[in-house]
C-alpha cells in the first residue's frame, strides 16, 4: 500500500468517527424520547470473516449508545448475510418475513441488510421490491461506513443529503442502498465488540482473484487486498494486552497475502 492510499485510509477513519459522534446524538435523542434504552440485534450468517464483520458492526452500535441484545425484535436489527449457497439466501428471506411482523408492531424499527448476499444486484432488486420495509442495504466493501449510513437512515430518507464521497449511494423506494464493486480502502480501526474475551480474528487480507467456476467469493468480496504487516502486528499486540491468547488470521485467500496490496 502506498502513502497516498494510507492517507486516504486515515482520512476515511476520521470521517467515520465524526459520523459516529452524530449517530450518538441521534441515539441519545431516541433514549430521551422513549424513556428507555434503544436496542439493537446483529444476526450473522456465514463464515469467520462475516463473524468478524459482525463484531465491528456490534462495536459501532455499542459505541453509538445502542444496547446490543440477541432478540431480533429490537429497535434495530442487522442481518449480516452469506451467499455461498442458495439455501443461505432462502433462509434470510424467510427470516425477513418474520421481521416484517415485528416492524408492523413497531413502525419505528429499523432493519439493515449487509454482507455477501447484498453484493448481488438481483438480491438488492428483490429486497427492494418484495421487502420494501428494509431501511438500509450495503455490501462487503463499505462496512466501515456503517455509522454514516445508519445516521442517514435515522435522519429520514427524504431529508438525507448524501455525501459526495460515495457515488454508489442511492435511494430505491424506501430503502437506502450502497453497493460497491470494489475498493482500495482498508479501514480497520473502528470499534470492535469481541464475542470472546480470550480469542479474536484478525483480518490480514480481503478478496480473491481465483474465479473458480463453482465459487461466488471473488464477485462478492472483490479483488485481493492485503493489510500492511506492521498494522497487523500492532493490532495483535493490542489484543494480547487485552487478554487474548488465541488469534486467527482471516482472509478469503490467505495464501495470497502480500502478493497484491
Amino acid at each position: 500500500m502506498n502513502d497516498f492510499e494510507t492517507r486516504d485510509n486515515r482520512e476515511e477513519l476520521d470521517r467515520q468517527y465524526s459520523y459516529l459522534e452524530l449517530l450518538k446524538k441521534v441515539v441519545e435523542g431516541l433514549k430521551e424520547k422513549n424513556k428507555r434504552d434503544i436496542t439493537a440485534c446483529v444476526e450473522t450468517f456465514g463464515c469467520q470473516m462475516n463473524a468478524r464483520d459482525s463484531e465491528k458492526i456490534s462495536g459501532i452500535l455499542k459505541s453509538a449508545g445502542f444496547t446490543v441484545i440477541e432478540d431480533e425484535n429490537a429497535d434495530l436489527t442487522v442481518y449480516n448475510t452469506c451467499s455461498v449457497r442458495d439455501n443461505a439466501n432462502q433462509k434470510v428471506y424467510g427470516r425477513l418475513g418474520r421481521l416484517s411482523t415485528f416492524k408492523k408492531n413497531n413502525p419505528e424499527m429499523k432493519i439493515v441488510m449487509c454482507g455477501c448476499m447484498t453484493q448481488e444486484e438481483c438480491v438488492i432488486d428483490k429486497i427492494c421490491k418484495s421487502y420494501g420495509f428494509v431501511d438500509l442495504i450495503f455490501g462487503t466493501h463499505n462496512i466501515y461506513r456503517f455509522a454514516e449510513y445508519l445516521y442517514y437512515v435515522y435522519e429520514g430518507i427524504d431529508n438525507v443529503h448524501f455525501d459526495d464521497n460515495d457515488s454508489n449511494l442511492y435511494k430505491k423506494g424506501n430503502t437506502i442502498v450502497s453497493r460497491w464493486e470494489d475498493t482500495k480502502v482498508i479501514c480497520e480501526h473502528l470499534p470492535v465488540d469481541r464475542k470472546y474475551p480470550y480469542k479474536s480474528g484478525v483480518n490480514i487480507m480481503f478478496g480473491c482473484n481465483n474465479f473458480c467456476t463453482y465459487c461466488i467469493v471473488p464477485y462478492v468480496r472483490g479483488r485481493e487486498r492485503s493489510r500492511e504487516a506492521d498494522e497487523i502486528i500492532e493490532e495483535i499486540k493490542g489484543l494480547v494486552k487485552d487478554g487474548v491468547i488465541e488469534v486467527m488470521l482471516l482472509g478469503q485467500n490467505v495464501n495470497s497475502y502480500g502478493k497484491r496490496s
